[in-house]
């Protein structure tokens, strides 16, 4: 997989939060965590807008300790605690000062399987990242990697491109587990590659 070339910063700065969650589609997430190479494909996203999603941390630009980091120029992770269980990873989108972000959902493993199956306890390499949770834990990414620049191959995480240009439908359908947000939960801001079997739900 070394012919990953990785994405500009442009890449996170253009369009609007909804569009860059789908051009993340098919794109591939690298980790360097302790020396050990983990790589995906991404299959699943979501997109939050921070001045006028209640699904956002950030919502109507709250600006805390946690979220501060969404504030700062797109390209980026967020990755913050869920429950007090999970880490979840989130890309930074727009520029400063515009608090949007991707929530990465599922991806499909390529490799460093062996590394994932250890960090998950588990052997199945279609459970492996099939869920935020999961692929953080999967893919090494803690509290450590938050506020990491992802346009940079010497980063411990960024984001790249095989630029095969695969042909694939993208299916557009409400988020998952935001029902506290209202109206805001019936937005149609999960998007994943249609048929792929490493998606989180159907």
């Amino acid at each position: 997989m070394h012919h990953i070339k990785v994405l500009p910063k442009s890449f996170f700065l253009n369009g609007d939060v909804t569009a860059i969650s789908q051009n993340l589609l098919g794109k591939i997430l690298v980790t360097n965590i302790n020396n050990q190479i983990t790589i995906g494909k991404i299959v699943e996203t979501e997109a939050y807008h921070g001045s006028k999603d209640k699904a956002c941390h950030a919502y109507l630009h709250r600006n805390t300790k946690r979220t501060s980091v969404m504030f700062k120029d797109g390209g980026r992770s967020y990755v913050y605690l869920c429950y007090g269980i999970h880490f979840l990873f989130n890309v930074v989108t727009h520029g400063e000062g515009e608090p949007n972000a991707v929530l990465i959902r599922s991806l499909e493993p390529i490799d460093g399987l062996p590394i994932m199956k250890q960090r998950r306890q588990m052997d199945n390499p279609k459970t492996l990242c099939n869920g935020p949770g999961k692929l953080a834990q999967a893919m090494g990414i803690d509290k450590v990697v938050n506020d990491t620049v992802l346009y940079e191959k010497n980063s411990p995480i960024w984001i790249g491109d095989v630029g095969t240009g695969e042909d694939f439908e993208t299916v557009t359908t409400t988020r998952i587990g935001v029902d506290y947000a209202e109206e805001d939960a019936l937005l149609p801001w999960r998007y994943y590659i249609k048929g792929n079997s490493y998606i989180s739900k159907k």
